[in-house]
């Protein structure tokens, strides 16, 4: 156990926002915007769906067990541990079977700025208001006490393994499994056909796409997005920041491939 960090509480931890009937946005807003990812969650008939889990720092089903409870599937965009560190919470998660691996044998993980790859860091300091790096990826503790050092990623093995154009069922509505590689190999979006709801993870949102990672590939990426700009989408609720319009969508859609044709 690491030397205690002197540090703000937040309790509660998470906040949740009601952005459309039966859509719950549920986000981490201590964690630094370079990491603080999207939970969505959304009301079924017969089950309700989990769009990605944050970054595990504090329990999520039981901040909100109303919204936790009953027959839910978590379903996960992609594995890194923004978006995963509570996948071990539920006990029936889902994710493209190309991204299976990296739920079961997570990517190691930190709170501490000084672990980061020195190019994450310079990204931080760039990113910084005041141009200082800061020392953690968290303004603030879940509780007095709280290992920052000690933050870890549980392992959780994917118990439906989905494919391209594979369904989840929620009863009243339905969402395709759309595999969208180029941030990882197994990236992947759901869409709702019906209502132009799209679930992009980190294949596209406001803010910096990254496809220069080791595990990305940027022709993947050019191929993905054209692809996910043709799913005329509605709505997209990504994998950061807040949802997207359709022209939204178009709009910085296409101004990634423009920047990579060029």
């Amino acid at each position: 156990m690491g030397k205690p960090v002197e540090m703000p509480i937040r309790d509660p931890w998470f906040e949740r926002r009601e952005v459309a009937p039966g859509i719950t946005w549920v986000l981490e807003p201590s964690v630094n915007g370079f990491l603080r990812s999207n939970i969505w969650h959304v009301r079924g008939r017969d089950r309700d769906l989990v769009v990605d889990a944050g970054m595990g720092i504090s329990p999520l089903r039981s901040a909100y067990p109303d919204l936790f409870k009953g027959d839910v599937l978590a379903f996960f965009t992609h594995g890194h541990y923004d978006h995963t560190g509570g996948a071990h919470e539920f006990e029936r998660r889902a994710s493209h079977v190309a991204e299976a691996v990296m739920l079961s044998e997570p990517e190691e993980a930190t709170l501490v700025t000084a672990d980061l790859p020195q190019s994450f860091a310079a990204a931080l300091t760039a990113e910084a208001p005041d141009g200082v790096t800061p020392p953690f990826l968290v303004d603030a503790l879940p509780y007095a006490g709280y290992d920052v050092s000690g933050y870890t990623i549980a392992p959780a093995p994917v118990t439906d393994p989905l494919a391209d154009g594979d369904v989840i069922d929620l009863g009243d509505r339905v969402f395709e499994v759309v595999h969208l590689p180029g941030h990882t190999p197994g990236s992947a979006a759901l869409i709702d056909r019906d209502s132009g709801v799209l679930f992009t993870g980190d294949v596209l949102y406001d803010g910096e796409l990254l496809d220069e990672l080791p595990e990305s590939n940027i022709d993947d990426y050019v191929a993905s997005m054209q692809r996910l700009l043709s799913l005329d989408a509605a709505i997209a609720y990504a994998g950061h920041e807040p949802p997207l319009s359709r022209d939204d969508v178009q709009r910085l859609g296409s101004a990634y491939l423009a920047q990579r044709s060029g």
